[in-house]
Order: structure tokens, then C-alpha cells, then sequence
């Protein structure tokens, strides 16, 4: 019997080297199966301390386990150095819902109600009402692989 095929959406953050974490990250991720990542942003803290963030989203599909992510996840940051609680994030990958199915997906009640900087991206991949946002002119970052 095939184990089922999860879709996960997952949303990306850094600050402090963002574009040695994103790479890392980008690269695992894709390991993982089917994958397809949004544009990244520049999107100021949401607290207004700290530097800006680089934000992106992906959804990924894979035959890995809900506690299997949760684990990976949690490794991936914490291998990039992750330090709570603090203004320099070197990766923050949240997830933020799962599913068989994007028209039935389970949204992670931890993250809602969902912030700015998760549906900004999000929206680019998942064409959900979920992440309806008011306009912004967050910039692209451009980066080369």
C-alpha cells in the first residue's frame, strides 16, 4: 500500500543571513518531494525592531508523516543557529497548514490568525481567501541560485 501524499504549506523567515539560511532551507525542502516556492519579500519586523525580513512560502508534497515534518522543521532551525527569544532570526519555518488537498487543508491553529508576512507570500503558490491582503509594495529580493 502507497502511504499517502501530504501537501504541506510551510512559511519561511530570516534576518540574519537570510540568503545562506534560504539556500539551506530551498535545498532541503526540495529534497522532500514535489515542491513549489513563492517569490521571496522583504518585509519589515513586525515589531519594528530588527532588520527586515525575507519572507517566502512553498507547498510541498510528500509521503512524509505530520510528526515527521514537525521534527524536520524544528532541526532545520535549529541547525541554522536558532535563538528564541530574539530579533536575529536566522530561520524560522513555520507550518502553517496541511492537507491531501489545498480545498481541504487543517490550518496550524498556533499561527492564526495568519500575519501579513506569511500571506503575502503564501498567496503567490495557494490562491486560498485565507491570505487576502490589502496591497503592499513589499519589494522582491533577487537572488541567483
Amino acid at each position: 500500500m502507497n502511504a499517502t501524499e501530504t501537501i504541506f504549506a510551510l512559511a519561511l523567515a530570516s534576518n540574519c543571513n537570510p540568503e545562506l539560511y534560504f539556500k539551506q532551507a530551498f535545498a532541503q525542502i526540495a529534497e522532500l518531494g514535489q515542491v513549489q516556492f513563492s517569490e521571496i519579500y522583504l518585509i519589515p519586523c513586525r515589531d519594528g525592531v530588527g532588520a527586515d525580513y525575507w519572507n517566502a512560502a512553498c507547498l510541498l508534497k510528500t509521503k512524509i508523516s505530520l510528526d515527521e515534518m514537525t521534527s524536520m522543521l524544528k532541526k532545520m532551525e535549529d541547525d541554522s543557529g536558532r535563538v528564541r527569544p530574539s530579533h536575529q532570526i536566522s530561520l524560522d519555518v513555520d507550518l502553517i497548514a496541511w492537507g491531501e488537498d489545498l480545498s481541504h487543508m487543517q490550518f496550524n491553529p498556533k499561527k492564526l490568525p495568519l500575519a501579513t508576512d506569511v500571506k503575502i507570500p503564501m498567496l503567490d503558490i495557494w490562491q486560498g481567501v485565507e491570505f487576502q491582503h490589502e496591497q503592499h509594495q513589499f519589494p522582491f529580493v533577487h537572488w541567483v541560485d
